[in-house]
């Protein structure tokens, strides 16, 4: 098998269903119950993060972490829906937009349309690229 690579050769593809319930039923879900470690089974210890638009980068399931602690620290409710996917197991992706409906604490509900493209390796997210239609809100936490 060769070195891994995003959506290069060497790819072991899963079934179509798996890729849309990493994202919704685990990664989603995780976040919006603020279930840190629900979040965290689902990148592999080596993965990076980046917010694309201001090319903000989390290296590492620790810098991912916490990011997390700090993004529900910030906000008092957080809901992703609205989901449409495209998957192609051959390249081990799935594309995602979806609606972002999240409330800062003492503030107003923001409302974000975001896409984010996963790369997965070992059946865990390797790379996550998201893309935010409003100011980033993945911010880099206090270690």
């Amino acid at each position: 098998m060769s070195e891994w690579s995003e959506g290069g050769p060497g790819q072991h593809p899963l079934p179509y269903p798996f890729y849309v319930d990493i994202v919704t039923k685990r990664y989603f879900d995780g976040v919006d119950n603020k279930n840190l470690d629900k979040v965290l089974n689902c990148f592999t210890p080596d993965a990076i993060l980046r917010e694309a638009t201001s090319q903000t980068v989390h290296d590492g399931r620790d810098a991912i972490r916490s990011m997390f602690e700090k993004l529900f620290a910030d906000f008092e409710s957080i809901w992703h829906g609205n989901f449409v996917h495209t998957a192609d197991p051959q390249t081990n992706t799935i594309n995602s937009q979806f609606t972002v409906l999240i409330t800062p604490n003492g503030g107003d509900q923001l409302r974000y349309e975001n896409c984010n493209r996963f790369y997965l390796k070992d059946r865990l997210f390797h790379r996550v690229y998201v893309y935010m239609s409003g100011d980033n809100l993945l911010k880099e936490g206090d270690a």
